[in-house]
């Protein structure tokens, strides 16, 4: 039976606090991507740029040079180089930006020992393959059409109308949680207990914002270590969505407008602020 639970501000509210005078970059959470590609590299920028304005204290990323120098144009105080194994990290963000189908054995050996470590994982976009026998805790990241993709690999049936249903299902089956994004995004846990985040907007919708998504779950997840890794995510979603909210000029009953993933993540700190007053 799955249990269904809508997501709120005050929820949110929980997962954020001004840093006090004893914290420092490690305590306010670390967080390390392995994410984007020569392809790709707006993915990496993105993620790096969420990670840092959803109040990470220390970022670092790992990938090719010519994306490193993309994050570093855009973030200069982000740590860049090659992962020796000894990376320290509360949280790592893997797969946006990337293609399975170019995936290198090296790569796919490097994104095995991420998930089979002790810190968190967020697996987006061409990392989702690799989330079925991964050890370390972590959260998917699809939308539909890699939901769907993802359920026909593995075989889960449900019913296309009930994507609650679908999301606890699939959260059982690999025994993760899963965020299903979309106009009303899931989020489901092993045991059963689905969350529903409704705190967007329309004007999400352009590309990039999922990788700014993830990057907002690396930074909830690697500043609340101990805390429920579903309900984490849940805040994530529901911060991302109010930035977005901010970014397009969605209040009090305006209709917006365009923006671009960039501005979702400029507007991070707006929204930090707005759920800690």
């Amino acid at each position: 039976m799955v249990e269904v639970r809508e997501w709120s501000r005050s929820d949110t509210a929980r997962f954020f606090r001004a840093p006090a005078p004893d914290d420092d970059k490690y305590s306010r959470g670390v967080v390390a991507l392995r994410t984007g590609s020569p392809a790709y590299p707006g993915a990496a920028v993105l993620g790096v740029e969420a990670a840092w304005r959803a109040g990470a204290g220390f970022v670092r990323f790992v990938g090719a040079p010519s994306v490193a120098d993309a994050v570093l144009a855009r973030r200069p105080e982000t740590v860049t180089g090659p992962d020796t194994g000894g990376t320290r990290a509360d949280a790592w963000v893997i797969g946006s930006g990337t293609d399975p189908g170019e995936r290198s054995d090296a790569e796919t050996l490097a994104l095995r020992d991420i998930l089979s470590g002790s810190a968190t994982v967020i697996i987006d976009a061409g990392a989702l393959d690799l989330a079925p026998g991964t050890r370390a805790p972590f959260v998917v990241t699809p939308h539909a059409r890699e939901f769907a993709k993802l359920r026909e690999r593995l075989r889960v049936p449900s019913s296309d109308d009930d994507r609650s249903e679908a999301a606890a299902q699939m959260a059982a089956k690999i025994s993760g949680t899963v965020l299903l994004k979309g106009a009303r995004t899931l989020i489901a846990d092993p045991s059963g207990t689905v969350l529903v985040v409704e705190a967007g907007t329309g004007w999400l919708s352009t590309a990039g914002t999922g990788d700014v998504l993830a990057g907002v779950l690396g930074a909830v997840a690697a500043a609340n270590p101990g805390e429920s890794l579903a309900e984490a995510a849940a805040a994530g979603a529901w911060l991302h969505g109010h930035a977005a909210r901010i970014a397009a000029g969605v209040v009090d009953g305006a209709p917006g407008h365009p923006i671009v993933a960039m501005d979702v993540a400029d507007a991070l700190p707006s929204a930090i602020a707005d759920v800690l007053a």
